[in-house]
């Protein structure tokens, strides 16, 4: 068998190197692809998914007006249970009950996963009657809630 001269290849080093600086940036661009379909497919504010409601004791990230379209107002409640407002927290989402005067009658929501922005110190007179809640509402809900206020007894329920 003749004898033959090793073969060389040429550019080794260079091929080399080109070849992990592509791979550097096929993998920075799949990340990048795989970042955005995350984004693309993750919860949206205001989606009214489970997945994106917070846990509750987490601190509010998004401003308040989560609503697209309608503007929020803050709307003072009286809650007839004082008790009940002492495990409310600015942040928390409550529903807004109202009941007929006495108890008697049907139970109506009038306001849904509405967020309390504030709670007042309670008074210490007991003849108030019950403690008072601000909640961020729609200003069509905050009429609703005033009028209700008005004539039934209202409760919150934690969402």
């Amino acid at each position: 068998m003749p004898h033959f001269a090793p073969v060389r290849v040429r550019g080794g080093r260079r091929a080399l190197h080109r070849l992990v600086a592509h791979r550097r940036r096929a993998l920075a661009a799949g990340l990048a692809v795989t970042a955005a379909a995350l984004v693309a497919a993750g919860p949206h504010p205001g989606a009214g998914g489970q997945d994106a409601r917070r846990a509750r004791g987490h601190p509010v990230a998004d401003p308040v007006g989560e609503r697209h379209g309608t503007r929020l107002v803050a709307a003072p409640v009286r809650i007839a249970d004082a008790g009940t407002v002492r495990l409310l927290r600015p942040g928390d989402l409550v529903d807004v009950v109202a009941t007929g005067e006495g108890g008697a009658g049907d139970a109506s929501v009038i306001a849904r996963g509405v967020r309390v922005t504030k709670v007042p110190e309670l008074e210490a007179d007991p003849a108030a009657g019950g403690a008072l809640v601000v909640v961020s509402v729609p200003r069509a809900t905050a009429h609703r809630l005033v009028g209700a206020g008005t004539t039934e007894r209202l409760a919150v329920t934690l969402c």
